[in-house]
Parts: structure tokens; C-alpha cells; sequence
């Protein structure tokens, strides 16, 4: 049974940073495109970062490239972002996916397997 267990979120100050985990179960970490999404009050699941099954490749959103940092520790199981420079439009819940494909995706559908996500909420 694959489990996909994110923590880390909290309540953070606009300019605050935190780090996401995701912890990976009941699946071959290494062979999956890992990403993260996340999903505000009232609107779409969306895209935030993704990052290929041995880390060599990442891929961002335009509204968090250059804040956000996607890795992964395939010994340890273990997906991460760091989130710096944080805003008020950052808040949402985060969710970590995996995809079976071996390139980088951004769609929702692509991705197989979802954790039930983490809040994230940054003061103004």
C-alpha cells in the first residue's frame, strides 16, 4: 500500500521560510517523478514543483521559481521543498504526488499517487 505522508506546514510570517517534508512508503522512491502541488481556498489543485526520480532534473512554477527549492533523499524515502520568501499568496495545502513516468510532468493526472496534504498559511 503506498503511503506519501507530507509535514512541516504551519503558520509563518510573509517573508518566512519553511521546509516540506514527504515521507514515501509501499513503492520504488527512486523510480518516480516526484512533485509537489497545492491548493488554495475556492480554487484549483495546481502545480508547484516537480523533480525527476534520481534528482538530476527540476521544474517550478513561475510564481515560486527562484523562492522555492524541490529535492529528494532516495536513500532516506523522502521528498522536500524548501520555501523561502514566503507571501501571502503561498497559502494553500500542500500535497506531494508521484508519478510512474520518468520525465517531468506538471498535470494532475499524471500523478498516481497523492499524500492528503499539509497547510501552509503565511501572515500578512
Amino acid at each position: 500500500q503506498v503511503q506519501l505522508v507530507e509535514s512541516g506546514g504551519g503558520l509563518v510570517q510573509a517573508g518566512g521560510s519553511l521546509r516540506l517534508s514527504c515521507a514515501a512508503s509501499g513503492l520504488t522512491f527512486s523510480n518516480y517523478t516526484m512533485a509537489w502541488f497545492r491548493q488554495a481556498p475556492w480554487k484549483e489543485r495546481e502545480f508547484v514543483a516537480a523533480i525527476s526520480w534520481i534528482g538530476q532534473r527540476t521544474y517550478y512554477s513561475d510564481s515560486v521559481k527562484g523562492r522555492f527549492t524541490v529535492s529528494r533523499d532516495n536513500a532516506e524515502n523522502t521528498l522536500y521543498v524548501q520555501m523561502n520568501s514566503l507571501k501571502p499568496e503561498d497559502t494553500a495545502v500542500y500535497y506531494c504526488a508521484a508519478s510512474s513516468g520518468t520525465g517531468i510532468v506538471v498535470t494532475r493526472v499524471s500523478y498516481h499517487y497523492w499524500g492528503q496534504g499539509t497547510q501552509v498559511t503565511v501572515s500578512s
